[in-house]
């Protein structure tokens, strides 16, 4: 079975308005817009309004940023393990301490597990986090947040970004989703129409899967060497009686060996840790799911001691870009527009590490913004300099030292192991040249068959339990926001239960059963089966603490 057989394309006739389409009401101009609420969204945000206060040249600058969750961080997920180069860079003024960090990284170990054994490894080059910090992202974005308002910055929360307004091949602002719809599509007496906003330049800094992001990468036909993979994590946050005093990655069991990905556990705080698993979503079998290969691994005599009676107190899933350097689009800006952070791909996979990227990016957009505005002049060819900063700064060159060695493992985990291993000795020169890939929906997958599982409610938990804990509140009346391929076949649709974590997909008698109010955003299945469409404001996780 090859998922992209059963998946729709984009719907660019509705992703892709011209300015002043019909349906909107309300109208806002901005001079720039920033569309969502992230680390580099927020970033690209405070630096340019310091450019703006520093050189009056260009008047009082009017920004938003534009964020889908109904507050700050409510939508954002990462392990976290934060270098902190690009904070430093951005608050010059500020210490390490004066970041919203939760800890330093002291000590960390990394083990290849058997299921009922370890072997402990030495910590590889790329992973080692001597100087970086245990933090939640969450805390993070809030604490950008604070620092944008008082900038003077507008920040619009509960407005999800629907589709892009355009003049020709320019882009000139967003449409947001409207609200208030019932099950059926029609206006409830809640409702409230889509806003326009538009702006002299439009920052897409809508994270992983970013949809506007991939519509207009696909409007403009701007393409990749390779197509862009991704892995989806999902975490939990667990109160402890025993603290831990290192971060652990793990690789090996429970996965299997032709998937990639690993597991994290990091403390928060000395009983609050968080800890969570990253499988690549070009695995093989039809049969494989994150969620319940976390709920195995919790059981591992490794993990278990440090989980006994404590209880899980948050939960959630987000997918991360994997592709690296040759997954980058050939570039990354355009008429009256540039793709900041997660949605141009800037994670490196071996350091497992992005936030800093997306900050620094989202920095250097706010350089090339600022000029393009002092000279009036805001076409691709003066945005392009957001791409010379991109490609001659730390970001491009970090991930063209790594550049094959998540690719490596494309043929399985030890010889990928092996080829990475290689490539960390010689700086990425060996094995040379460019391992290709595919889509992750091009790989073609087998029915093995899902082993049983059933939760225990104290260890383990359900997928339903998990989305309680993500904090989804979202009302059950509202309309179905993923749109299905035709000819779903019962096969797929046993696929697509197992590929999403928070239980949105059923398989009842031969059927595909949609459960949209469980959706917490993951964007698993927008790139293997259904695709993810933005619904009103609000709507899904409300992480406090991810």
């Amino acid at each position: 079975m090859i998922p992209s057989q059963y998946q729709p394309p984009l719907p660019l006739e509705k992703l892709i308005l011209p300015q002043g389409a019909e349906g909107a009401g309300d109208h806002m101009e901005l001079d720039v817009l920033f569309v969502g609420a992230g680390p580099a969204g927020l970033a690209g945000a405070i630096e340019l309004a310091r450019l703006a206060k520093q050189d009056l040249s260009v008047g009082e600058l009017n920004i938003g940023v534009l964020e889908k969750g109904e507050a700050l961080g409510e939508h954002s997920l990462s392990g976290a393990v934060v270098n902190p180069r690009a904070m430093r860079e951005l608050f010059p003024d500020l210490t390490d301490a004066d970041f919203p960090f939760r800890r330093p990284v002291t000590k960390e170990a990394v083990y290849l597990l058997t299921s009922g054994g370890r072997v402990r490894l030495p910590t590889p080059p790329t992973m080692q986090n001597h100087g970086h910090y245990i933090a939640s992202i969450c805390e993070i974005v809030r604490w950008l947040g604070g620092q944008a308002e008082a900038l003077g910055v507008n920040i619009f929360t509960g407005f999800p970004a629907a589709a892009l307004l355009t003049d020709g091949d320019r882009v000139t602002g967003v449409r947001t989703a409207a609200s208030g719809l019932g099950r059926d599509g029609q206006p409830l007496s809640s409702y409230m129409a889509p806003n326009d906003l538009s702006a002299k330049i439009t920052a897409l800094s809508e994270g992983t899967r970013g949809l506007l992001s991939q519509a207009w990468l696909e409007w403009q036909r701007v393409g990749s060497e390779n197509p862009q993979i991704f892995a989806l994590g999902v975490k939990e946050i667990w109160e402890t009686k025993r603290p831990l005093d290192r971060i652990i990655h793990t690789m090996g069991w429970p996965l299997p060996n032709d998937a990639f990905g690993g597991s994290f556990c990091y403390p928060l705080e000395p009983n609050l840790v968080a800890l969570g698993i990253v499988v690549g979503l070009d695995y093989r079998d039809a049969g494989l799911d994150v969620h319940v290969l976390l709920q195995r691994l919790k059981g591992h005599p490794l993990l278990r001691p440090y989980l006994d009676g404590g209880e899980m107190v948050e939960w959630g899933a987000k997918t991360i870009p994997e592709g690296g350097y040759y997954a980058l689009p050939t570039r990354r800006s355009g008429d009256g527009v540039v793709l900041l952070g997660d949605a141009a791909g800037f994670v490196d996979v071996p350091s497992l590490k992005g936030i800093h990227y997306a900050m620094q990016s989202g920095m250097y957009a706010a350089r090339a913004i600022f000029q393009a505005l002092k000279r009036g002049d805001v076409s691709a060819g003066r945005l392009a300099e957001y791409d010379r900063l991109v490609n001659a700064s730390y970001i491009t060159s970090d991930l063209h030292r790594t550049r094959n060695m998540r690719l490596a493992f494309r043929d399985g985990f030890y010889a990928g192991g092996i080829k990475a291993g290689l490539m960390s000795l010689t700086g990425g020169r060996l094995p040379g040249g460019k391992i290709a890939m595919h889509a992750d929906a091009e790989a073609p997958r087998r029915a093995d068959g899902a082993e049983p599982f059933t939760p225990d409610g104290k260890l383990t938990f359900s997928k339903v339990d998990g989305v309680f804990k993500a904090g989804n509140t979202t009302r059950d009346t509202i309309p179905n926001h993923l749109v299905v391929g035709q000819d779903v076949t019962p096969e797929v649709a046993r696929f697509y239960t197992h590929v999403c974590p928070a239980g949105v997909y059923e398989e009842v008698d031969g059927k595909l059963r949609v459960s949209a109010p469980n959706c917490v955003d993951c964007k698993a299945t927008d790139v293997l089966g259904p695709r993810w469409t933005p619904r009103e404001g609000g709507s899904g996780p409300k992480y406090k603490r991810m």
